[in-house]
């Protein structure tokens, strides 16, 4: 029977993303496309997500399985199962193969060396929030820009420190809004800067308070602890790349589609406005 009056549904979108529609059905999708150019551009963002993450996870589908994974998997799990852990491990584990970090020190205000290294878990993480929300055109964050004070309230309160996103217009982005996103055992900010040149990228500055040390009762955003002091570093998979540390009680990733020398720029600038806002606290 033909699916001529079968109406077009989320699934048959997520289908034809995937290459999944019969060929029937893909004809009357791209029909239906012609006509409505928002959904055409869903497709489009979609698909930009699709490579963004397939540039992050390509790299280790295809390597064996870490011993310690095997030997908790009893019985051993199926091909596809492998696959599906190794692209899992990628985002929370350290050290994953295909993940290139070092020490780096951008220029100017970039701090001493590190008394204790930020895991690279985290910075995993950041890369893949920002292959996953940089591409979207309708959704980008959940609070824009023009609603900053709503968004520095909501995030502050859930972080339970203050969140103001840095001011980056002197480095050439400026601030797009903000979304919570679910860290490794809580909540984290991501911040969406976007480029002021035109046809220029994204950039996303990722908090968590959870590799950090302890934070003061008052909330002050960079207290004291042992990890205080904290050389900047840096990890590439893909394109993206990620300049992260941690100060305090908190961790910070800026990451971005960029140049690197840029990025470096971008993330000593909001290092010294994050410096100066906990002085002044």
């Amino acid at each position: 029977m033909s699916s001529q009056h079968h109406p077009i549904t989320e699934a048959d979108l997520h289908a034809y993303v995937d290459g999944q529609l019969t060929p029937e059905r893909q004809r009357e999708f791209e029909a239906y496309l012609g006509n409505r150019p928002d959904e055409a551009q869903r497709v489009q963002e979609l698909r930009a997500q699709k490579r963004e993450l397939r540039a992050l996870f390509d790299p280790v589908l295809d390597e064996a399985l870490p011993g310690r994974l095997l030997r908790a998997a009893r019985p051993r799990p199926a091909w596809h199962q492998q696959r599906w852990v190794a692209s899992l491990a990628i985002a929370l584990v350290s050290g994953s193969a295909g993940w290139g970090l070092h020490t780096v020190f951008p220029p100017a205000l970039a701090p001493p060396l590190a008394q204790q290294a930020p895991t690279s878990a985290f910075a995993q993480r950041a890369a893949v929030a920002h292959a996953v929300y940089s591409p979207e055109l309708r959704r980008p964050v959940e609070v824009d820009a023009a609603h900053e004070d709503q968004l520095v309230t909501w995030l502050s309160k859930r972080m339970g420190a203050p969140m103001k996103p840095p001011r980056l217009q002197t480095v050439g982005y400026e601030l797009e809004g903000g979304r919570l996103l679910p860290g490794g055992q809580g909540p984290v900010a991501q911040f969406m800067y976007r480029s002021i040149e035109a046809g220029g990228g994204r950039l996303t500055l990722y908090v968590s308070n959870e590799i950090g040390g302890p934070s003061t009762a008052a909330g002050v955003s960079k207290p004291a602890s042992v990890n205080a002091e904290t050389a900047f570093r840096f990890a590439q998979q893909g394109s993206v790349k990620v300049f992260y540390w941690v100060d305090g009680a908190f961790g910070y990733a800026i990451a971005a589609d960029a140049d690197r020398a840029a990025l470096a720029r971008v993330s000593s600038e909001v290092y010294r406005q994050l410096g100066s806002a906990a002085t002044t606290n």
